[in-house]
């Protein structure tokens, strides 16, 4: 392949996807020549415009809905009947039920197939479903075509890709969005879309990001998208003179964030239609809820806005004149999101939880408490002790802090487009920096809320061929493969679970490390699974390193890795004697190897299907 004239950056987000691009030839330094690429979308039958953003919807019309030309796209679509885009959106609002939305949040989803037709999940039987993967494929799919569109003498498989994930992301998901990339037809790298925000920042400044931080400055990255609430922290140090942006903490993953918002509105407003008589079916709270979104983003991004009309279709014959007709005012949608999802609470406080029915509808886990400032502060607090053995901070953690005082606060997602939410969180976070007698934490300005991750994007794939700046950090949590002791069987008494360290915390991308001393027996053409951990809160496990206890908040439980070894020349169920080796890829995935003593090499791949029977 030829050297890439472009570095692409696409933000894969769950309302909104993005492409931009830094012209490699005309860059140097952090001086880049970069841009944004209109995607060309269907926004009504036969209307085909450009737009910076690609809302993340696909449209899955009955077939004899529309005719095959009013389907046409720049490029070829021959044999393509859903929709991608705006008009996928719009279309959507009025016939939900064949409306596939939120595919990211469901593709990290541990509980489903994600490779199975389940979308949208709640069709009745004649609608043609669509699995997450596929979903994810068709989007990247679309950006890809639109870039050959307008840049015919540069392919889009032949430049230098960045894709988006979150930083909550684990092993599977992140493999799953590098294979829906495989499937549309290129090989990407993937970044935490909070890393993304601030190389946007970075790069946005012109050089001058140099002169609004300092060494010792801990930057907070909040990220509340369409479905994730995201949260990194961000150490400034010094080397060789020079600034040197380190990664050192992430949240866990958060499924909240616009599309909780949306629902939420839709009960407010169907509460009000309630008190006046009319009652809505689920058909009509799924049309009611596209309502909100609509009403919310123009509510919360214009200022001048002070109304916003929705209308919900009736079930009956007469769809014009039956329809319900209302709307949400600007300081309704203030109020109610921010009381209900940044509540001004104190440090202490920590996300609700209850107790679960035993049985739940099919859906996406979201988080059971829709308070972003409390799973805030939990956050932080967890992250104490984050900076203590940085280099360059020795010394500078207060032990009677309670939690992790950031200086610096970089706000990413559509959400604080309305100043008044970022200002909410910057007034919380200040609280409580207060009480424990610290400095405010500043606000980091000029961020491009809508294509900040994508620019972001790009510039990493640029910075990674030796121009720009880095962030380091390696991999955001240490992984944990789960041993089960040996010894005699107890009634009633399962023996106790250790937990292996299989990767560090921060080991660096493209580096592969062995497991010191371990070997394990594989079986031979069968799968073999194993219990999987993550941790970002211990940073001084060391690889082989095994744990006889540990707290609930320092390990969480992930998905099984499972493996099937061929069976080569040798018997089904035999056992082979290998090592584990873990390879952190330059693409961002994590993988782990088994080796035999003869050097044989299996793959141990991270099990992306649904959960086993029974869990």
């Amino acid at each position: 392949m030829s050297d890439p004239r472009y570095a692409i950056g696409i933000d894969l987000g769950t309302t909104h996807s993005a492409i931009s691009y830094v012209d490699l030839q005309a860059s140097d330094g952090e001086k880049t020549a970069d841009g944004v690429l209109p995607v060309p979308q269907l926004t009504a039958p036969g209307t085909v415009e450009a737009l910076p953003l690609l809302p993340s919807f696909l449209y899955l019309p009955h077939p004899d809905e529309l005719p095959q030309a009013e389907l046409a796209l720049p490029w070829s679509t021959e044999g393509e009947t859903a929709i991608a885009g705006e008009m996928a959106r719009s279309r959507g609002a009025t016939t939900p039920i064949r409306l596939v939305s939120s595919a990211k949040s469901w593709l990290c989803h541990p509980g489903v197939d994600r490779r199975a037709a389940i979308l949208p999940h709640d069709a009745p039987e004649e609608v043609t479903r669509v699995s997450p993967l596929e979903a994810s494929t068709r989007y990247l799919s679309h950006l890809r075509q639109a870039w050959n569109a307008a840049h015919p003498d540069a392919p889009f498989e032949q430049q230098s890709v960045t894709v988006t994930i979150p930083a909550s992301f684990d092993p599977a998901a992140r493999e799953l969005t590098a294979e829906a990339a495989r499937h549309a037809g290129f090989a990407p790298t993937l970044l935490e879309e909070p890393q993304a925000a601030l190389y946007s920042w970075i790069q946005g400044s012109g050089g001058r990001w140099r002169k609004q931080v300092q060494p010792g400055d801990i930057i907070l990255v909040v990220d509340v998208g369409g479905g994730t609430s995201d949260f990194s922290l961000i150490a400034i140090l010094e080397r060789d003179g020079k600034l040197e942006p380190h990664r050192v903490a992430v949240g866990d993953h958060i499924l909240l964030g616009g599309d909780n918002m949306d629902l939420a509105l839709a009960h407010f407003v169907a509460r009000k239609l309630a008190a006046n008589g009319t009652q809505l079916d689920a058909w009509q709270m799924r049309s009611l809820t596209y309502g909100c979104r609509g009403a919310k983003e123009h509510l919360l991004a214009d200022p001048e806005a002070t109304t916003w009309p929705i209308v919900v279709p009736s079930r009956g014959s007469k769809l014009i004149g039956g329809s319900i007709r209302t709307e949400l005012t600007r300081e309704e949608v203030t109020a109610f999101i921010t009381d209900g999802f940044f509540p001004r609470v104190e440090a202490a406080a920590r996300p609700a939880t209850r107790a679960r029915a035993g049985l739940t509808q099919l859906g996406l886990p979201y988080a059971q408490d829709a308070a972003i400032t409390r799973h805030l502060a939990a956050f932080l607090a967890r992250q104490a002790g984050a900076t203590s053995e940085l280099e360059g901070f020795s010394g500078r953690v207060n032990p009677e802090h309670s939690f992790l005082h950031p200086s610096a606060v970089l706000f990413n997602g559509g959400v604080f487009k309305s100043s008044i939410l970022a200002q909410r969180v910057m007034d919380t976070i200040n609280d409580w920096l207060y009480m424990e007698g610290a400095e405010p934490a500043r606000m980091l300005e000029g961020a491009d809320l809508d294509l900040a991750v994508a620019r972001g994007a790009a510039y990493y794939s640029y910075a990674r061929r030796g121009g720009g700046v880095r962030i380091r950090g390696g991999t955001a949590r240490s992984y944990y493969v789960g041993v089960e002791s040996s010894m005699p069987a107890i009634p009633g008494m399962e023996p106790p679970l250790q937990a292996l360290c299989v990767a560090p915390f921060g080991m660096e991308e493209g580096s592969e490390l062995e497991l010191p001393g371990q070997e394990f027996g594989l079986v031979v053409g069968e799968p073999v699974h194993f219990r999987f951990f993550g941790s970002t809160t211990r940073r001084q496990d060391r690889i082989g390193e095994m744990l006889e206890s540990w707290g609930p908040e320092e390990l969480q439980e992930l998905n099984e890795i499972q493996a099937t070894l061929p069976a080569e020349g040798r018997v089904t169920g035999d056992v082979v004697q290998v090592t584990l080796h873990a390879l952190a890829t330059d693409t961002g995935t994590l993988e782990l190897a088994a080796v035999s003593r003869s050097g044989e090499r299996w793959k141990v791949e991270f099990d992306v299907r649904a959960a086993p029977e029974g869990q």
